[in-house]
């Protein structure tokens, strides 16, 4: 099998779960047009509007031949449409709470030919799947290679995003915009954007206005076994001219030793740091297992702010006159997560106000974000 057809069978069976923290998160469903599969000049076409980005695998299977489409946080609200003669039918299956898959049962062999998830601007999202005709040979071919490709196929990057403050804690205030609604809002847009490249799984530390604990918040990244956490906020200043655009920061290196004892006085008995757990190890073990889990994570950290930083510039977004800084900010000192926090702008800047309140303005940070997510998980695998 060519290499370009081992990469197209590896993009086709690539997996992205959106993961909801809070348990009561409705799941998406179709939009006005459904699910359609229709005959397009010698291809088949299967589209899929939805309501918003969701997990999805695609796959060819055999016995009956059939198209096999998973879709994640997912519930069925109307039935495909057949418009193909490649087509003879369909069934739906249910394979777990908001899991299920087509299958879509082939007169003739097809192989896919493209697949991608497009998110939109107004929060919906398109599933488009391109088939072509092939022989019985190369079908039966290219499902072995998809076994092969399954089996090799490595682990999505872990995101988990946590939307800054929330209940009680509103956060800074401009006009009638609270930071909680903003970058809530902001979170799952850019939980789509993620989703939708078929490259990460997303854990949101809450999905509605109410106040996480701070220990919460990063409890839910471990639990998710997260490679990265980012944390979303937009400040306001005393002086509407102090500051504006995005700044990225990361711990201060020099609060490690204080927050790993901190740390390691409330760890919770069933927490497990980089796969060791710590729940009958000495204090002075645990501090020295945190402080060695740091010193991989800290230079990490600094290269996930460099690769944002430079995706940020290079979608000419406006960022402060000093990106990158530090702090002691008690989210960020989780020892075994590179984590940064992203001031999204400042709610007392008038310009800044604007651009937050803006969906174009969202949507390109969103895009940005994920760009440089995935160009920093390229690098991180070599490092």
């Amino acid at each position: 099998m060519s290499r370009n057809v081992a990469l197209l069978f590896a993009a086709a069976l690539s997996v992205s779960f959106s993961m909801a923290w809070a348990e009561d998160a409705p799941p998406a469903s179709l939009d006005a047009d459904g699910i359609v599969m229709i005959d397009n000049g010698g291809e088949v076409t299967l589209t899929a509007d939805l309501t918003r980005p969701v997990g999805w695998r695609l796959w060819m299977a055999d016995g009956p031949p059939r198209l096999v489409l998973e879709l994640s946080e997912f519930t069925w609200t109307t039935a495909p449409e057949i418009r193909s003669t490649s087509i003879v039918g369909y069934n739906v299956i249910e394979t777990g709470p908001s899991l299920s898959e087509l299958h879509a049962v082939l007169r003739e062999p097809l192989g896919i030919l493209s697949a991608e998830m497009i998110a939109e601007e107004d929060g919906t999202a398109l599933l488009e799947v391109r088939l072509q005709p092939t022989t019985a040979d190369t079908f039966q071919t290219e499902l072995e290679a998809q076994e092969d490709v399954a089996e090799g196929a490595k682990d999505r990057l872990v995101v988990a995003i946590d939307p800054g403050h929330g209940g009680t804690d509103p956060g800074a205030e401009a006009e009638d915009i609270r930071e909680s609604d903003l970058v809530l809002e902001f979170a799952h847009r850019l939980r789509d954007y993620l989703v939708a490249s078929g490259k990460c799984d997303v854990v949101l530390t809450r999905t509605e206005d109410k106040l996480i604990s701070l220990d919460a918040r990063l409890t839910a990244a471990r639990a998710a076994e997260a490679d990265v956490f980012i944390s979303l906020h937009a400040d306001a200043l005393v002086d509407p001219d102090a500051a504006s655009g995005i700044v990225i920061y990361r711990l201060d290196p020099n609060a490690a030793s204080s927050a790993n004892r901190r740390l390691t006085e409330r760890h919770a008995p069933d927490d497990r740091l980089t796969g060791v757990d710590l729940a009958d190890a000495e204090q002075d073990v645990n501090i020295a297992l945190m402080d060695l889990a740091r010193r991989e994570a800290i230079p990490r950290t600094v290269a996930l702010s460099t690769a944002l930083l430079g995706t940020f510039q290079s979608a000419e977004l406006v960022v402060n006159s000093r990106p990158e800084r530090i702090g002691q900010f008690a989210v960020l000192k989780a020892a075994d997560i590179p984590s940064i926090l992203i001031e999204l702008g400042f709610l007392s800047t008038e310009a800044d106000l604007e651009r937050l309140t803006s969906e174009d303005w969202q949507a390109r940070v969103a895009e940005a974000i994920r760009d440089g997510l995935l160009l920093w998980a390229e690098e991180d695998k070599l490092r």
